[in-house]
């Protein structure tokens, strides 16, 4: 029988679309896997808690950026909020970008250059996040995300990116969330990354490129970058961040497959 060293995880943004947020998440946690969410104002947050569901992350903050006053200030804000509604569910990580980004994806100030103060003052402004983290013990994750197709203009997108501002700041209090679906379109080499990415990683998110669907949908070889993950000892979140390519309960055990051994 098949097993799974890892914790696998679904977006509730992405699958079960004909239903009721909450009813996604009942389904997803009745399913057996944990249940994961984006943007928290915009949901019942009592009733989600209600599920029983174990939610493994969610979007942790509202607005702001790294690198303007104004958005550091937004930022850590609506991060505070954010631990807030992490409590309430029980949640452990929540997940920042390099900037607020808007219902599309797309960065509400796109970055064309990003500068060595800018580098200087994000490192600055994660170190504050994670402060934070540290005194509410939950951890924050930074995610990578791709330029090409989906966050063109967004800034301290790339994996490469992602992974120097969390060893740069050094805390367990901030982690990276190392899509695999982002860094395929925008970098590739998915093995040699997780492997380099190493104990800075705080979860690993997944999707098929292209289409951004499920394993098996597209070009990439998930059962490898699953043995890789298993031989270099991680055993953290694995949840999947794609569309289903049809029926979502298949979609669903199609990805419960790639992450399983016998």
């Amino acid at each position: 029988m098949s097993s799974t060293p890892f914790k696998l995880a679904i977006s509730a943004e992405m699958v079960f679309l004909d239903l009721p947020f909450v009813e996604r998440v009942r389904r997803i946690h009745a399913l057996g896997f944990s249940a994961e969410i984006w943007d928290w104002t915009k949901k019942d947050i009592p009733a989600l808690a209600a599920t029983g569901a174990d939610f493994t992350s969610m979007t942790g903050y509202i607005s702001g950026n790294l690198t303007e006053p104004d958005g550091i200030e937004a930022l850590l804000d609506s991060a505070h909020e954010s631990v807030a509604i992490a409590e309430q569910l029980g949640c452990p990580c929540l997940n920042l970008h390099g900037t607020g980004l808007d219902d599309k994806g797309l960065p509400v100030r796109p970055v064309e250059v990003i500068t060595g103060r800018m580098w200087l003052t994000a490192c600055r402004t994660l170190e504050k996040i994670a402060r934070l983290g540290e005194e509410v013990g939950k951890v924050f994750l930074l995610e990578n995300l791709n330029l090409p197709v989906d966050h063109p203009g967004t800034p301290f997108a790339r994996a490469e990116d992602t992974l120097a501002l969390v060893e740069a700041v050094g805390s367990p209090h901030l982690k990276m969330n190392l899509d695999l679906y982002h860094a395929q379109i925008g970098e590739g080499n998915l093995i040699e990354l997780v492997r380099r990415a190493g104990p800075a990683i705080g979860e690993i998110q997944v999707a098929d490129v292209p289409g951004r669907r499920e394993p098996g949908t597209g070009e990439i070889n998930y059962p490898a970058v699953a043995r890789a993950l298993r031989d270099m000892g991680y055993t953290g979140v694995v949840g999947l961040e794609g569309w289903a390519s049809g029926d979502a309960e298949l979609a669903l055990q199609r990805f419960r497959n790639a992450f399983s051994f016998d």
